[in-house]
């Protein structure tokens, strides 16, 4: 038998792989149609079209073709229309177009152009496309009661904010107090003239107190029931079963960061870059991931540091850090526990440890006392 040469195997190999798939495919996502191009094994435009946003125009197109490996942008459509390609035998990317300057940052940014750059990244290497893993229908499903809520709190806050407008216009301001004793405290604080016209909005605010607290017992019935270990998570002063479903569900497996501390940055809670030499400028949080769990967690910190929160290793950290950088030493501080506190509860999450506030304390104390 003739014997194939080391040169020629790995030619061999590389046919083979780029043989694989019978299309590259960019798929850049809208609302009601997306574009779409398609180049062959040598990387050449084959294709270009514009398909409409529902299954059967999907099936249609991608339904009977050739397994091909096919990127799309990440977006509120990006999960269903991923399920259905991989459904018909494709592999497909989601990318994060976000951390990817090609397409993010291009002076000549559009749909068609968007989508031939997928097709070209993900033809000539894949991981280049930032690709993201959505979570599981049942957390998708889930994760809908917490977002459902926030809407209803942000349209009860702009409510509230409105009625305490209105009458300081006549001289009144009214006192601080919850969003949920707002109608009855304030109600009879309220100017004359204004009365009969915010009477309306009075009601609806106690109306949306009721459908908020069925949500709240919703979500706390979904933790007990089928996400047991947030149990894990409220344990930490400041943590409660909303802030700990949500992020949960939010990150969807746990074991998707091999290091906990990761966790900070896939949340968008580390500083941003742009050393040049000795230039080594401060600047703010990338503010990457997801934007309400990103709050949620600040909101925990907020509590931390406050008069309410209890002493901890967390609370020590943030007031120490209070202490020094001037009149933003304190939004500095309120970040920096929120992302010790992301790293803390996703390591609660993984060991299942029982949280001691003052471990750090306690073990500094403990390496002293020994010497």
């Amino acid at each position: 038998m003739k014997k194939v040469s080391k040169k020629r195997q790995k030619t061999t190999r590389g046919k083979q792989a780029k043989g694989e798939f019978a299309y590259y495919i960019g798929i850049d996502l809208g609302d009601k149609t997306s574009d779409v191009c398609m180049l062959d094994q040598e990387g050449e435009v084959q294709k270009e079209f514009r398909v409409s946003m529902k299954g059967e125009s999907m099936a249609l197109h991608f339904g009977k073709l050739g397994r091909s490996r096919i990127a799309l942008e990440a977006g509120g459509q990006s999960r269903w229309v991923a399920e259905l390609l991989k459904s018909y035998g494709h592999e497909v990317y989601v990318s994060n177009t976000r951390k990817v300057p090609y397409i993010h940052e291009s002076d000549g940014k559009n749909d068609a152009g968007d989508a031939y750059k997928l097709a070209e990244l993900v033809h000539l290497k894949p991981r280049l496309l930032h690709p993201i893993e959505h979570r599981s229908a049942e957390q998708q499903q889930d994760l809908t009661w917490i977002r459902a809520r926030e809407v209803l709190v942000e349209t009860r806050t702009r409510l509230i904010n409105t009625v305490r407008g209105l009458s300081k216009s006549f001289g009144e301001r009214l006192g601080k107090c919850s969003a949920e004793a707002f109608t009855a405290k304030q109600a009879e604080r309220l100017a004359e003239p204004v009365r009969s016209a915010v009477a309306p909005l009075l009601e609806n605010i106690d109306r949306l107190n009721e459908q908020i607290r069925y949500y709240d017992a919703m979500i706390e019935h979904i933790a007990r029931t089928r996400y047991p270990k947030y149990r894990l998570l409220d344990q930490v002063n400041g943590v409660g079963v909303h802030t700990a479903l949500a992020f949960m569900l939010t990150i969807g497996d746990e074991a998707r960061f091999d290091k906990s501390r990761a966790v900070g940055a896939y949340l968008g809670m580390r500083p941003k870059q742009q050393d040049s030499g000795e230039n080594k400028p401060q600047l703010g949080i990338t503010k990457a991931g997801d934007g309400y769990l990103r709050k949620l967690l600040v909101n925990c910190a907020h509590h931390i540091l406050g008069a309410q929160g209890k002493d901890s290793d967390l609370k020590r950290f943030g007031l120490k850090l209070c202490q020094h950088g001037g009149k933003n030493a304190k939004k500095r501080a309120v970040v920096a526990v929120a992302r010790k506190l992301s790293v803390l509860l996703h390591r609660l999450w993984v060991t299942g440890e029982v949280y001691e506030p003052l471990r750090n304390h306690k073990r500094t104390e403990s390496s002293q006392a020994a010497a």
